[in-house]
């Protein structure tokens, strides 16, 4: 985040404008919608700004800018087309910590200005910090398509009532609950469709429905999916931003992470080999504890939580202890770091099954069915396999299959930072250990693997791409010849 986004007060202030050409206007009138007295800096004035002058909307302070201008000045603005002048602007205003804007010159600012949706009292501001303010008008014109105007009553109704909600529950996570309800329902719906008196009839009718006592809490067992956060669910984002706590584990990604509701308590619960922050009996009885406390508690598992998440011990004992869950399954890490590397896992020309295995037990051992493992035709996915690798790949050959058998490991799949390394079940190990790979990572062994080079589509960051990407099967075939 390279802004803090912030609404600023300023009504009835004076705020100075230096520059009174097309894009000057502009933002003269945005500050006059906001209630500010606009004072302006410009030697000529757009015909808006003339008229606005005759009709005293705004003051003409002088023809060219003096740094003593900014007596008395809450906000500054520079929109000249001579950057010296936007610079003096920038210093003179700094210098007196005043917040200052250079249009289009991001250097030169300490705060920009948004896109805004606006539907006062509602108001949204959309900003991609200088870099591309064209994108941040394009996102804009996106949200005035989906927000209706009438989401502006929406909102003062609502704000129309907030004392009187206040006033009936003591309990402020009850009273966000209230809105929560409120807003995703009838009374929404009958805003918009332009019916008021009934829309606050149903309103108060709701009220008096909710008793003012202590909440019920409950867990939400989420899959965050294997990195990515455009596979999140629907589900998933909705109670990612219902949660009053989140308990997450190491696998899920801080980009995730950060589309939790802001406010909610984070607790962290990540598992690594030989550290447990918390072991697992611990977690279990931690998403009790919290739900007990009357909270709504996410529990966010990285890829699907009953695939190797351990979600079905966790939901256990929250049956045990009669607390309400319910489970939302993720993108797990086998089809979708397979589907992000190019490797379809059961392509009918080389593989009529697919096997899901995890590369450490609870004893830090790999003991697998490994007669059962080493089939032709069959796709292996390890997941958890990393320092168990050159293991594994032994025990395979051992029991049968050959070593040109063709093998990868992805490292942080389907994210910018994905790595991957292709080989054969002889050769990945040491490709794998010359490259430093660390957690989380997913090991595929099988005839698909080979389709990677054909099929892969998904192209990280070049820099990583380009650097990461390594072929041990191209470097094999370059031997043979």
């Amino acid at each position: 985040m390279d802004f803090l986004p912030v609404f600023l007060n300023i009504k009835n202030k004076t705020c100075l404008v230096v520059g009174g050409g097309e894009v000057g206007t502009r933002k003269i009138i945005l500050l006059l919608q906001a209630g500010a007295r606009v004072s302006v800096v410009s030697p000529e004035l757009d015909t808006t700004l003339k008229e606005y002058f005759v009709n005293g909307r705004i003051i003409l302070c002088a023809e060219y800018f003096q740094p003593e201008q900014l007596e008395n000045i809450v906000l500054v603005i520079a929109a000249t087309n001579d950057r010296a002048t936007n610079q003096l602007v920038s210093e003179a205003a700094q210098q007196r910590k005043i917040p200052v804007n250079v249009v289009d010159d991001p250097d030169l600012c300490t705060f920009i200005m948004p896109s805004i949706v606006d539907r006062s009292p509602l108001l949204i501001a959309v900003s991609s910090g200088g870099q591309s303010p064209v994108l941040a008008r394009l996102l804009r014109a996106q949200l005035e398509i989906m927000i209706p105007v009438t989401y502006a009553r929406l909102a003062a109704m609502a704000g129309k009532f907030r004392q009187h909600v206040k006033q009936h529950f003591t309990h402020p996570e009850k009273r966000r609950i209230f809105w929560e309800k409120l807003l995703q329902g009838r009374f929404t719906e009958l805003v918009l469709a332009g019916k008021d008196k009934a829309a606050q009839a149903y309103l108060l009718q709701s009220l008096r429905q909710e008793k003012d006592e202590s909440l019920q809490g409950e867990v939400y067992l989420v899959g965050a999916g294997p990195g990515n956060p455009d596979l999140l669910t629907f589900r998933a984002m909705r109670l990612m931003q219902q949660a009053d706590v989140v308990v997450y584990d190491r696998l899920v990604s801080p980009a995730i992470l950060d589309m939790v509701r802001r406010d909610a308590t984070r607790i962290y619960a990540g598992k690594e080999r030989n550290r447990h922050t918390l072991k697992q009996e611990s977690i279990n009885l931690l998403l009790v504890r919290l739900a007990q406390e009357g909270k709504r508690v996410l529990r966010l598992k990285g890829g699907d939580p009953f695939i190797f998440g351990r979600g079905g011990e966790e939901i256990e004992t929250l049956a045990s202890h009669h607390i309400p869950f319910q489970v939302v399954p993720g993108i797990t890490a086998a089809s979708g770091v397979a589907a992000y590397a190019g490797i379809p896992l059961t392509h009918r020309d080389y593989a009529q099954s697919c096997i899901f295995v995890t590369g450490h037990l609870k004893n830090n051992s790999v003991d697998l069915d490994w007669s059962h493992l080493a089939r032709p035709h069959q796709t292996i996915v390890v997941y958890m396999g990393l320092l168990g690798l050159p293991f594994l790949c032994q025990k395979l050959i051992a029991h049968g299959l050959p070593d040109s058998t063709p093998a990868a490991i992805i490292q942080q799949g389907t994210t910018q930072k994905q790595k991957i390394i292709t080989g054969t079940l002889q050769t990945l190990p040491g490709l794998a250990a010359t490259a430093n790979l660390t957690p989380p990572t997913l090991i595929i062994v099988g005839e698909v693997v080979q389709l990677h080079q054909n099929l892969a589509w998904f192209e990280p960051d070049e820099e990583i791409s380009q650097a990461q990407v390594i072929s041990g099967i191209a470097t094999e075939k370059n031997k043979k010849q």
